[in-house]
């Protein structure tokens, strides 16, 4: 059995971030496990810009964020191994894993980091008929074969989904000359970022029709065209209001899950809302010594915070394994969703942490609120603290970072749940 400090599971943005934190913060073994052939994720089909502008004050394509930490991966002196398949991890924090450079591996971690990212939602996940023809792909593997792999799936397309990966590719296929007839969306409102909805489907004329899906996919050999229909607040199909649009190609950008097969077998405790790890503000999850950061808990708008999610984990990890600290929180408190939030994290917060501990609420709304808002961490009689945001859309995370003496203090003993909750401060509506 192979012995280290820190086993990183995923080489993208987070698992990259936590493992230079963790050699920052005094773990000398540190081994990256990455099942593909290259470090960075995602990112390195990402070409477009908007990556950085966070952590680096810049603005810069995918593969060049990637490669600013893959530069400090390797000045870490970190053991990084590619082409490398997790097969299990145990409680215990012992992984098996395989790959064919150096055959079957049994590692004994210090402490363990989940980073394993998260996959898109396919066809079969929201049941749309038709027959199986061919030219229907999710939105990440258009974007692989079109940026990597010098591929182009089709000529006409029809984007289902307004996610970023999926408005990103309207506006990528339409410089590459092909025609997008429309992206609709199911729900009122956008689920990608605004930015990208201007500048990938405003700027090129590309129609965008919310409240609207794809009843049945046509064709046999061959996508030949999609029916669309409208649908109501339970999206429910409205009748009357089918329309037939010709295509070739179906893009399917309806929403991504987080990877949690080895969480879910190594008993870690997973959010029904995000299916991710519930985790407490160190980013450990219910088993001690086992973190997870980035996508891998929950989906992010923006990849720097994923990083920044990574660092925090990472940092928190060598403290449990150089330290050997074995304590869980002895005052657990629940945070929890409230009205007008969807996803929270943290999901627990330590009752005895320092009071300089520096919280980072990450929580998304489930509707748009155009005007100022206002948020309560409260137990339901009393309100502990209470911030304001100028808007919040279900698409932007909302990051709000506070120092956590005063909560405790104003709470006092005996509370055991907050919830966060929306105050709208105006006439605030969805849109």
């Amino acid at each position: 059995m192979e012995r280290c400090d820190v086993a990183i599971i995923g080489g993208g943005p987070a698992g990259m971030a936590a493992a230079v934190e963790a050699r920052r913060h005094g773990a000398e073994k540190v081994i990256i496990l990455e099942r593909n052939r290259d470090l960075g994720g995602i990112l390195p089909q990402c070409i477009h810009n908007g990556f950085g502008s966070v952590l680096f004050k810049k603005d810069y394509p995918g593969p060049h964020y990637a490669d600013l930490f893959i530069q400090q991966v390797r000045e870490g002196g970190i053991d990084v191994r590619l082409d490398t398949t997790v097969l299990e991890l145990m409680p215990s924090r012992t992984l098996y894993a395989t790959s064919s450079a150096n055959g079957f591996q049994e590692i004994q971690a210090g402490a363990v980091v989940l980073a394993m990212g998260c996959r898109e939602r396919t066809r079969a996940q929201i049941r749309v008929a038709g027959e199986r023809p061919v030219g229907v792909y999710t939105a990440g593997t258009v974007q692989r074969l079109v940026n990597m792999e010098g591929l182009m799936p089709g000529k006409e397309f029809v984007i289902l989904g307004s996610g970023d990966i999926g408005m990103i590719m309207a506006r990528r296929l339409t410089l590459e000359g092909a025609k997008v007839r429309c992206v609709l969306e199911a729900l009122p409102f956008l689920t990608g970022l605004r930015r990208n909805y201007v500048q990938c489907l405003q700027d090129y004329a590309i129609p965008l029709s919310l409240s609207t899906t794809i009843r049945r996919i046509m064709g046999k050999q061959r996508v030949e065209a999609v029916e669309t229909v409208s649908v109501d607040g339970e999206l429910r199909p409205i009748p009357g209001t089918e329309s037939i649009i010709a295509c070739d190609t179906v893009l399917l950008s309806i929403g991504l899950i987080p990877e949690n097969e080895l969480s879910r077998k190594a008993g870690v405790n997973l959010d029904e809302r995000t299916s991710g790890p519930l985790v407490n503000e160190r980013m450990e999850t219910s088993i001690p010594g086992i973190f997870a950061a980035g996508n891998v808990v929950a989906i992010y708008d923006l990849v720097d915070y994923v990083s920044k999610a990574g660092m925090t984990a990472g940092r928190e990890a060598a403290a449990y394994a150089t330290a050997g600290r074995t304590e869980r929180d002895t005052l657990p408190i629940a945070l929890i969703p409230g009205q007008g939030v969807r996803t929270l994290i943290p999901q627990t917060l330590n009752g005895d942490a320092p009071s300089d501990t520096e919280i980072h609420l990450e929580f998304r709304v489930d509707r748009v609120y155009d005007r100022k808002v206002r948020f309560d961490l409260t137990d339901g009689l009393r309100v502990f603290h209470s911030f304001k945001e100028p808007y919040a859309r279900p698409a932007e995370m909302v990051i709000h970072r506070f120092k956590v003496g005063a909560l405790l203090e104003a709470m006092g003993p005996g509370v055991k749940t907050l919830e966060l909750r929306v105050v709208e401060m105006e006439a605030a509506h969805a849109q």
